[in-house]
């Protein structure tokens, strides 16, 4: 990393109910990124075991955890930023886990934790959905120092409520974080125009790393893993494949944005009434 530019990679895998299988996956494509001059890597939403519900719970663990530690290592002995996706984290004998994202510094260091606000409880066009039954709701806003930038964490579903967004930004937030599992079904109509409007509506870079194709269970997500500038501007997107997206995020032009179109320092708090 020089100066304020921070090159990161948005990771794109279609993950399997094997652990194992998808660390060794994540692993090759971390190390390929990395090499690639990425110097902040981030993983999608349920990167160590996706496609089968019987088998989430069996696989979830505590924080700090085995997970957690390969991530840990990996980021020391490569000298990069590592955001962790999401895991399932708990007691897999307990009645509620969390989707839980965590954030490595270069030491290895885990210096971040965020469990998912937002709770996919829906009836999307393919089947209902319903997260909350096993996944409890975290509360916490969550933000982190990459170097000269501060990192938004998010999860997936939360890409849809803006307030979290608005409030990250407001804590200092340059690049927001969304490691998704779309669906195929919303995410060809609404992954890229969300993740853009996040990027517009805060002035800050977008990093999506995304699930994609076919689960076990049958099921599609929609991959696209992209990142994204604050004009809205989709900068690298991955395409029907494991691999990542690879961009350069300019962090002074992102100052200078926000200082000659100064839409956050333009909001208008006490003329907004938030009771419904």
């Amino acid at each position: 990393m020089s100066g304020r530019e921070i090159t990161v990679a948005a990771i794109q895998m279609s993950s399997t109910p094997n652990k194992d299988e998808n660390q060794a996956t994540a692993e090759r494509l971390i190390r390929s990124a990395s090499s690639s001059g990425a110097e902040l890597v981030a993983l999608p939403e349920l990167w160590s075991c996706h496609g089968l519900e019987k088998v989430y719970r069996e696989n979830a663990e505590p924080i700090p955890g085995p997970t957690t530690q390969f991530l840990g290592a990996l980021a020391r002995e490569l000298g990069v930023y590592v955001l962790g996706g999401s895991i399932l984290e708990g007691d897999p004998t307990s009645k509620k886990l969390h989707n839980t994202s965590t954030f490595f510094g270069p030491d290895g260091e885990m210096s971040a934790v965020y469990r998912k606000i937002h709770l996919f409880d829906v009836k999307a066009p393919d089947r209902e959905y319903l997260e909350s039954e096993t996944i409890a709701q975290g509360t916490e806003i969550v933000t982190a120092k990459a170097g000269g930038a501060v990192l938004g964490l998010s999860v997936c579903y939360d890409v849809r409520f803006p307030e979290l967004y608005r409030l990250l930004a407001l804590r200092g937030a340059e690049v927001l974080a969304v490691p998704a599992a779309f669906t195929l079904q919303t995410g060809k109509d609404h992954w890229e125009l969300l993740l853009r409007a996040r990027a517009v509506e805060n002035q800050a870079f977008v990093i999506a790393p995304a699930q994609w194709g076919r689960k076990a269970d049958g099921r599609w997500t929609y991959g696209r893993s992209m990142i994204v500038d604050p004009w809205g501007t989709v900068l690298a997107q991955c395409p029907d494949r494991d691999g990542y997206a690879l961009a350069t995020l300019d962090l002074d032009y992102l100052d200078r944005f926000r200082e000659e179109f100064p839409a956050l320092k333009n909001r208008r708090p006490e003329a907004y009434d938030w009771e419904v």
